[in-house]
């Protein structure tokens, strides 16, 4: 467990360092004094993960000074639906979502540049049919893996998929989540990425018998996802900013990532992977420094636990 806590403060001491803080003067000219509570509406996905919607809370539950507040969850929107309702100033279905960032998202929407993970989305382990496990066996590289013609799985909508092309993977994709793994038992690729902070969430919903995460490899690309607001929703982004800054100062967030994420990472046995890194130029430079220390700070803790 001690490696898995120096890895999940590493992150929390990255974001601390990478991400610029909301001026004390912009957050006290925009605090609401109206005294009925503010209902913001999650988007459906977030709500259902235990993680998320806790430093959802958290956050808010940091900034009294903005009034009381209700957390609801929205109706079950796809992503590709949710982000063209939360581009819609008009919109009364969604006011904050987390998915990972890019350059086209923080373009037309606001960003809470503080990654609600600690970093961590963007470090995949396989899910992977157990027929499939030698396949991977002996991989100690990105042209080790390319060359063995190893096929990802991912939804469509998410970032990882040109990512992942870019640097020379073939990539199956669909729109729906359920059916990935439908996929995968058909032979359609041969491994379902999965974030780290998810992974066992999904093989415990699933608990399909015929996979099992492979034991051997991390892929590691940065990727930053964060709490996303409407472009003109500045009072909500300021809330959550110094929600999440609050929570940084009094440790209160590196509580919250040992908590919900500590067991599974111990579990993956993070110092006895290899890392196999690629690269991500679709984020803004504000965003790549923040997934670069993610990485970097990952790299330097299993170094120095393995020796």
């Amino acid at each position: 467990m001690a490696i898995v806590r120096h890895i999940l403060i590493a992150a929390v001491c990255s974001v601390v360092c990478t991400c610029s803080l909301v001026a004390w003067a912009d957050v006290q000219s925009t605090v609401v004094t109206d005294a009925g509570p503010r209902d913001y509406i999650l988007w459906y996905r977030n709500y259902d993960d235990p993680a998320i919607r806790a430093l959802v809370t958290l956050a808010l539950n940091k900034t009294p000074e903005y009034g009381p507040f209700r957390l609801l969850r929205s109706k079950e929107l796809s992503q590709a639906l949710m982000l063209r309702e939360l581009t819609n100033d008009h919109s009364e279905l969604i006011d904050i979502a987390n998915v990972a960032t890019s350059v086209e998202r923080e373009s037309y929407l606001t960003a809470i540049r503080i990654p609600i993970d600690g970093g961590l989305l963007g470090l995949r382990v396989c899910v992977v049919l157990k027929d499939k496990l030698p396949l991977f066996r002996g991989i100690k590289t990105l042209e080790d893996f390319r060359n063995r013609g190893i096929r990802i799985g991912q939804e469509v909508y998410w970032p990882d998929t040109p990512v992942l092309e870019l640097n020379g993977v073939t990539v199956a994709t669909h729109a729906r989540h359920e059916i990935l793994l439908g996929m995968l038992k058909n032979d359609r690729f041969d491994c379902f990425a999965h974030s780290v902070t998810d992974v066992m969430r999904d093989m415990t919903l699933n608990s399909d018998p015929e996979t099992e995460i492979e034991p051997n490899l991390l892929l590691a690309y940065p990727m930053p996802n964060y709490l996303f607001v409407r472009r003109d929703d500045i009072v909500t982004a300021h809330r959550l900013q110094l929600g999440l800054e609050r929570a940084i100062s009094d440790s209160s967030f590196n509580a919250h990532l040992i908590r919900y994420y500590a067991p599974a990472l111990e579990m993956l046995n993070l110092d006895r992977r290899t890392i196999i890194a690629l690269d991500n130029p679709y984020l803004t430079e504000e965003s790549l420094e923040v997934g670069r220390g993610a990485i970097m700070d990952l790299r330097q803790r299993l170094e120095v636990f393995a020796r």
